[in-house]
C-alpha cells in the first residue's frame, strides 16, 4: 500500500479563516502572458551606480485635483468607504494591505509604496532622465506603480528588488468554514507583484539584473 505524503508550507493555518479581504486594484496590471512577454523583452544589465541619487530628484506628491495630492488620491483609490476632510486628508475608512494581509483604519498606518523604488529606478536608467520625467514616474497613477501598504512593511522593502524582497503574505494551505474536508490554497501576492513590477519596468524602459529576472520568472510561475 502506498503512503501519501503531503507537503505543507511553513505558514500553515489549521483554523477556519474568513473570506479574503478585497484587494486594491492598481491600474493596468497586465495579464500573466503579457507580463512574461514584457519580461523577456527587458534589457538585462548590471545595476548602475547609486552615485548622485537623491529622493529630491523624484519630486512627490503632485496636486491631482483641488487640494488632493497623489498620496491622498491613492488612499482614496485603494481604500473602502474613505471619508476625507476639506483638505483632502482621509479621516476614516478601511485599507487592506496586500503585501501582508493587514487591514487598517487609520491612514497614518499606511505608506504609498513605489512598486519599483525610486533608487532602483535610478540605478536602472532613471539617472539619465530629466527631473520632469522622474516626477512623472514618482506620481504615476496610470500604471501599477503606486500602492497603499502597511508602513513598516514598506520600510522593510526599502529600495530592494524582488531578488532580495518579496511580499511577506506567503502561500498557505488552509481550511475554510470549519470543515476539515474543505482545504484550499490561499494565493500569495507574488504573482500580482511580479506582474506590476514588470509592467513598470517595461513602460519606463528600465533595465533588470540577471538575479532580478530569475526572481520575477519564479514569481510569475505562481500565477
Amino acid at each position: 500500500m502506498k503512503t501519501l505524503l503531503f507537503l505543507v508550507p511553513l505558514f500553515t493555518s489549521i483554523l477556519a479563516l474568513p473570506a479574503p479581504a478585497p484587494q486594491p486594484s492598481p491600474p493596468n496590471v497586465p495579464t500573466t502572458a503579457a507580463a512574461k512577454t514584457t519580461l523577456a523583452s527587458l534589457t538585462v544589465a548590471v545595476q548602475g551606480s547609486q552615485d548622485g541619487y537623491s529622493r529630491d530628484l523624484f519630486p512627490t506628491w503632485n496636486t491631482i485635483s483641488g487640494t488632493c495630492n497623489t498620496r491622498e488620491t491613492v488612499l482614496k483609490r485603494d481604500g473602502t468607504n474613505v471619508v476625507t476632510d476639506t483638505a483632502c486628508a482621509s479621516t476614516s475608512g478601511s485599507w487592506y494591505s496586500p503585501y501582508d494581509g493587514a487591514t487598517w483604519t487609520l491612514a497614518s498606518d499606511l505608506d504609498i509604496d513605489h512598486m519599483v523604488p525610486l533608487s532602483n529606478a535610478w540605478k536602472s536608467g532613471a539617472a539619465a532622465w530629466t527631473t520632469a520625467r522622474r516626477q512623472a514616474y514618482a506620481n504615476d497613477l496610470t500604471n501599477p506603480q503606486l500602492l497603499a501598504v502597511t508602513d513598516n512593511v514598506n520600510e522593510s522593502k526599502g529600495d530592494s528588488g524582488p531578488e532580495d524582497w518579496k511580499p511577506p503574505l506567503s502561500m498557505c494551505f488552509a481550511r475554510r468554514g470549519g470543515v476539515w474536508a474543505n482545504w484550499e490554497w490561499l494565493a500569495s501576492y507574488y504573482c500580482t507583484y511580479a506582474k506590476m513590477w514588470v509592467k513598470v519596468k517595461g513602460v519606463y524602459s528600465l533595465t533588470i539584473t540577471s538575479a532580478e529576472k530569475t526572481a520575477l520568472t519564479s514569481m510569475l510561475n505562481t500565477c
